[in-house]
């Protein structure tokens, strides 16, 4: 299976043996998919498409484990006087 990708506004398929080389270059240029997509002359959702397809690991760091806290009965937890409960949902990476 290949994709036809965008080089100086000329199509040109790549084989998957080519994407495997265009990842392993993207993983030593230490740079973002934006910059390093530039630089080759890729589109972007082509990168992403092919990277997903071969299963390629994320640029991004795995995010830690977190402990399993289980489940909280919200009725067993004393309000004070506001009646007024705040819940705090970390999802990690400033989400």
């Amino acid at each position: 299976m290949t994709r036809a990708t965008a080089t100086n506004n000329k199509w040109r398929r790549r084989s998957r043996q080519e994407w495997e080389t265009v990842f392993a270059r993207f993983a030593a240029s230490g740079l973002g998919i934006e910059p390093f997509c530039a630089r080759e002359g890729l589109s972007e959702s082509s990168f992403r498409r092919w990277r997903s397809l071969l299963g390629e690991p994320s640029t991004q760091p795995a995010a830690p484990a977190m402990e399993a806290t289980g489940f909280v009965d919200a009725g067993t937890l004393k309000l004070g006087g506001t009646g007024r409960l705040e819940l705090r949902l970390d999802l990690g990476d400033g989400v």
